[in-house]
C-alpha cells in the first residue's frame, strides 16, 4: 500500500474510532464528572502510547523545545477540544452537538488556507459543503431542532470544532520536523498533566480527594474510560496524526463527519435503533463528499524535465590543466 493509501487507511480508522466515542463518553458521564473523565481517559491514553512507544522501540527524547512546540497543540487537543466536548455534552444532546460539530472541516479548510497557503478547488469546496449539507439533513430530518436552552452547549461544541481546526493546522505545519509518534506522546502527556491537575485541584478544593478514583468501582464507567482512553483518546490521536503527515489538513477534517454517520449506524448495531430513508441519504451525501474531496484534490504530475548538460569545452583551463 502507498504512503497516501495508508494515510487515508489511518483517517478512516480515526473515524470508526471517533463515531463510537459519544456513546461512551455518555456512558461515562452517568457515572463521572467531566473533569475526572478527561484525567482518567488521558492516563490511561499517556500508558497505552507509551506501551506502543516501547512495542515500536521508539526511545522517547525530551527537549524544553519539544515541549514549547508541542505546547500550544496539546492546548487546542486535546485539552480544549475534549474539555469543550464534554461539557458541551451536559448541555445538549449528541445529536445537537453532531450538527454542529460539521462545520469543522469547513473551519479546518479556512484556516488551513490561510496559514498554511493550502490551495482548495472549487469541487474540492463543494463536496465539503456537500458532507456538511448531509450531517445536517440526518438531524433535520431526525426532527432535531436547535433549542434555546441548550445554547451554551451549542456554543461550546462550535469551540471544540474550532480547537480541532486549529490543532489540524498546527500538526500538519509540524509533521515536517517532528515524528507522529513523538508528537503523539508529547501532545498526549502536556494533557495528561493539565487534565489531572485540574481535576486534583478541584477535589483538593472540595475536599473530595479521597472520592478521585471512585469512578472506577463501576464496571460501565470502566469499560467507558478503557475505550475512550485507549481508542478513543491514544488510537484516533495516532490516526490522525499520521494521517496529516500525508495529508492536507482540509482531506484529514473531512473525515470527522464521516464518523459523525458511523455514530448513526453504531446506535443500530449496539442500541437497536432503526433507521429511516434520510439516514440513507445523507450518508450517501456525507460519503459522495468524502471521496470527492480526496479525488478533486489529485492533481497529475508531470515528470520533471531534466535540463540539458552544457557541452564540455576541452579548452577549459580550469578542468583539463590546460
Amino acid at each position: 500500500m502507498s504512503q497516501t493509501g495508508r494515510a487515508y487507511a489511518a483517517a478512516i480508522t480515526y473515524a470508526l474510532i471517533i463515531g463510537f466515542s459519544f456513546m461512551f463518553v455518555k456512558m461515562a458521564l452517568t457515572v463521572s464528572n467531566p473533569l475526572d473523565t478527561l484525567a482518567h481517559r488521558f492516563t490511561i491514553s499517556l500508558i497505552s502510547i507509551w506501551l506502543v512507544m516501547i512495542i515500536a522501540r521508539r526511545p522517547f527524547r525530551f527537549s524544553w523545545r519539544a515541549v514549547l512546540t508541542m505546547l500550544p497543540i496539546a492546548l487546542f487537543y486535546p485539552f480544549l477540544f475534549f474539555l469543550l466536548q464534554t461539557f458541551g455534552l451536559v448541555y445538549t444532546t449528541s445529536a445537537e452537538a453532531g450538527i454542529v460539530n460539521a462545520a469543522a472541516p469547513i473551519f479546518t479548510m479556512l484556516l488551513a488556507s490561510f496559514f498554511l497557503k493550502e490551495r482548495s478547488t472549487w469541487l474540492q469546496k463543494l463536496f465539503t459543503l456537500v458532507s456538511v449539507a448531509g450531517v445536517i439533513f440526518i438531524f433535520l430530518m431526525n426532527g432535531v431542532k436547535l433549542a434555546s436552552s441548550s445554547t451554551l452547549g451549542i456554543v461550546l461544541i462550535l469551540l471544540s470544532a474550532l480547537s480541532f481546526a486549529a490543532y489540524s493546522v498546527l500538526v500538519r505545519k509540524q509533521t515536517q520536523k517532528y515524528h507522529f509518534l513523538d508528537m503523539t506522546f508529547m501532545v498526549t502527556l502536556i494533557g495528561c498533566i493539565l487534565l489531572n491537575l485540574i481535576s486534583v485541584f478541584r477535589h483538593t478544593a472540595e475536599g473530595t480527594l479521597a472520592s478521585y478514583f471512585a469512578p472506577f468501582t463501576a464496571p460501565a464507567f470502566i469499560w467507558a474510560i478503557l475505550y475512550l482512553g485507549i481508542m478513543s483518546s491514544a488510537g484516533s490521536s495516532l490516526s490522525s496524526n499520521y494521517a496529516l503527515s500525508k495529508l492536507e489538513a482540509s482531506k484529514m477534517s473531512i473525515f470527522g463527519n464521516l464518523a459523525t454517520v458511523i455514530t448513526l449506524f453504531a446506535g443500530v448495531l449496539v442500541l437497536h435503533e432503526k433507521l429511516a430513508y434520510y439516514h440513507f441519504i445523507g450518508a450517501a451525501m456525507v460519503i459522495a463528499g468524502v471521496i470527492g474531496v480526496g479525488l478533486a484534490g489529485r492533481e497529475r504530475k508531470m515528470p520533471e524535465r531534466v535540463p540539458a548538460r552544457p557541452r564540455e569545452r576541452k579548452s577549459d583551463p580550469a578542468r583539463y590543466g590546460g
